[in-house]
């Protein structure tokens, strides 16, 4: 019995002898400690949890070099390799992780509409359901402060700039021709379907420099990664009817869809002030195939659409009015990649190609336009850590345009260009703390039209004013080709150029989300020519510059009140440019001074139904009067219009859906034109030019057959 207990001493004494203490402290960056941090051995079951003096002590038999992890919540983890024998009286610091959802965020300048974003203006379910927008993200993004109300156009005028200065892109590739052609006086629609999206960000200045060729803003689509089940979508509509199915499988899914619009018994039930030949009509087809890799997500996107019309509109000059006849056919592919490659190394890739073809007859003239384009684009990323990312790139753009001119009295005659513009770009997050952060960046762009290199410096920083509150500041360089009405006459004309300054007030609380923005753009080497529109005897030069400057509120709350969304935006715009055929410096003829938007939403649950309600006002836009002989001295009457819609669930997956835009009918006026001679007292006639219907009405019935369901199509109305 002796020798018993005394060998169970000696395994006793030897297991203690052989245990070794790990101990220490853990702070923050602050010395404050940090009550319930884990602290272990890698591999092994050894370790424990801090105290409230964030002091931690723990035995091990392990032996050897070994791998101490610390970790806790909201904080960046940490290891600590080396003997076990040394791995004590340790003083280990922890530094707060830059990716929680408190941490500031870069923000001058952009409007994230992102179900994922840590701040989201607007969400795609929003772009479809504003009353206004008719099912059109542009029109929705119209709803934002930044944008100027140009009604008869469609497009998006950001903050001073021309429509041509906004650049889309498709999962970070970009789209060449992104909106449908249209008459004059009638405005025209993104080509594209709202619901392939779920990420939106619309950039109204100093935006990234992974994106170039653009003077104002970039508008980023981002298509969904993975559909959350299969379905079929019916829609049939006063103007047309839609087909959409996705298909789901593993790792693949495929969703396709297709739509037909015809005006013809629209008009027939409400004519408007166009005289109709062959009312719009137009067929379009989408597809979008995702494949899931190990390491990565590979998409296919490919859109098709054709329209057509033929009417006659009224003009001052011409008692028979002036004929226009249409037709255009485009297609647009689109091929991305993203992926993981390990140690911190991610990949971007995509790339492009553009088809369009547009027939058009004016009065007695007729141009027949092809353009080809191709983006190919390359980035990569290396997160070093939650405080610092690195971003770089190339990529490379062509675009081939050729036009044929012929009329009664003019021989068949041919224009066209081909352009090619390279660029590289490197950019990096700095996230100093949580309260302040950094986004540094360089773009290098190469246009051979003109043999021009232009570097680009950008850069925005952001503070936490508050808990919810935070400042940011931007600023950047922007350079863009001149646009295809000039290049096709004259390939020598250099890149144009501008300079924007942001300070950005941003407050974000459980619900509610207030902006304010002050920017000022400064333009140089605008495009100049000498005759009334772009012709093959004008004479370019880039001698135009301009300025632009203002102030934009936005305000959202869907807390506040039960079961009601709303929000509200205010733009003050300040501009004034000399370009194109302009004598002097002037405020351009799509600059609103003043524009505002409110939208709300009402969900009724008895009735199973939401409503929706839009308002716009902007102030009257500058034109010329010949009369005065002053330059884009005279102004419009100001915009007003309400819209107005309904949804009613029939059933979960039915839906009856009615809208009408201008409900309360007002005879908004786009411009004026005037005649071309005076009259025998000297004075130049005018007519108004009003919008081709003061209301739009339209009823559709949606229905979708998915697998659980209760799915419909409430977020594509």
């Amino acid at each position: 019995m002796k020798s018993l207990i005394t060998t169970i001493a000696i395994l006793i004494s030897s297991i203690l002898v052989a245990q070794t203490s790990i101990f220490g402290k853990v702070t923050d960056t602050k010395n404050q400690p940090v009550f319930g941090a884990n602290v272990y051995l890698d591999g092994t079951y050894d370790g424990a949890t801090t105290d409230e003096n964030g002091n931690f002590k723990f035995t091990t038999t392990e032996t050897g070099a070994q791998v101490l992890k610390i970790s806790f919540l909201s904080y960046e983890s940490k290891t600590i390799a080396g003997e076990v024998s040394t791995l004590n009286e340790l003083k280990i610091v922890l530094r707060e992780d830059m990716e929680s959802l408190d941490a500031v965020v870069i923000s001058a300048g952009t409007f994230e509409a992102n179900d994922n974003s840590k701040v989201s203006v607007l969400k795609p379910l929003d772009v479809v359901t504003t009353a206004s927008a008719l099912g059109d993200f542009v029109g929705a993004l119209q709803t934002l402060p930044g944008t100027s109300t140009v009604s008869e156009d469609g497009r998006l005028f950001v903050r001073g700039g021309d429509a041509d200065e906004t650049q889309i892109f498709i999962d970070g590739i970009r789209v060449f021709t992104p909106y449908s052609p249209s008459p004059n006086n009638i405005p025209t629609r993104g080509r594209y379907s709202p619901f392939l999206f779920d990420g939106i960000t619309f950039s109204t200045g100093g935006y990234s420099a992974e994106y170039g060729n653009a003077l104002s803003s970039v508008l980023l689509l981002n298509t969904i990664d993975e559909p959350d089940q299969e379905k079929t979508n019916i829609g049939i509509m006063t103007v047309g009817a839609n087909l959409g199915h996705t298909e789901k499988w593993d790792k693949t899914s495929l969703s396709v869809s297709a739509s037909y619009i015809n005006l013809a018994p629209y008009i027939a039930l409400f004519p408007d002030r166009n005289d109709w030949e062959k009312p719009y009509e137009g067929a379009q087809g989408e597809a979008v195939y995702r494949q899931k890799l190990n390491n990565g997500m590979l998409k296919f996107y490919a859109a098709f659409d054709t329209s057509n019309f033929e009417l006659t509109q009224e003009d001052i000059n011409t008692t028979e009015g002036v004929r226009f006849k249409l037709n255009n056919r485009n297609f647009y592919t689109n091929t991305s990649y993203q992926g993981v490659l390990g140690s911190g190394w991610s990949l971007n890739t995509g790339l492009s190609y553009t088809i369009a073809k547009t027939d058009f007859e004016f009065i007695d003239n007729d141009i027949t336009d092809d353009e080809n384009s191709a983006h190919l684009k390359l980035k990569l990323k290396k997160r070093f850590n939650s405080r610092f990312k690195l971003y770089f790139g190339a990529e490379h753009f062509t675009t081939k345009f050729e036009e044929r001119y012929s009329s009664e009295i003019v021989s068949p005659v041919n224009y066209g260009y081909t352009n090619n513009n390279t660029a590289l770009f490197a950019e990096s997050d700095i996230i100093f703390s949580k309260k302040f952060a950094a986004k540094v960046g360089v773009r290098g762009d190469n246009y051979e039209l003109s043999n021009e290199f232009k570097v680009a410096p950008r850069i925005s920083l952001a503070y936490k004013t508050s808990q919810n509150g935070q400042l940011s500041l931007a600023y950047g360089s922007f350079y863009q080709n001149a646009n295809s009405s000039a290049l096709k006459f004259d390939q020598t004309i250099n890149s144009q150029s501008t300079n924007h300054y942001i300070m950005n007030y941003q407050y974000v609380n459980d619900g509610r989300l207030f902006r304010a923005e002050l920017y000022r753009k400064d333009y140089d080497q605008l495009v100049k020519y000498d005759t009334n529109f772009e012709s093959f005897d004008s004479n370019f030069d880039n001698s135009g510059s301009g300025f632009a400057q203002g102030l934009d509120i936005f305000w959202r709350d869907n807390k506040s009140i039960k079961n009601v969304d709303y929000w509200l935006s205010y733009s003050y715009l300040d501009t004034e440019r000399d370009y194109r055929n302009y004598p002097t410096k002037a405020q351009p003829s799509f600059a609103n001074t003043h524009n505002f938007s409110a939208v709300a939403k009402y969900w009724i649950e008895d009735l199973k139904s939401q409503v929706g309600f839009s308002y716009t006002f902007a102030s009257g836009r500058p034109y010329t009067d010949p009369n005065t002989n002053q330059f884009l001295g005279e102004m419009t009457k100001s915009y007003n219009s309400v819209s107005l819609n309904w949804a009613y669930l029939i059933s979960p997956q039915k839906i009856l859906y009615l809208s009408v835009n201008n409900a309360l009918g007002f005879k908004n006026i786009n411009g004026y034109q005037f005649a071309n001679t005076p009259d025998a007292s000297g004075n130049f006639a005018s007519r108004s030019l009003r919008p081709a219907a003061d209301q739009f009405f339209f009823i559709g019935f949606f229905w979708t057959i998915s697998e659980d369901g209760t799915d419909n199509q409430l977020d594509n109305l």
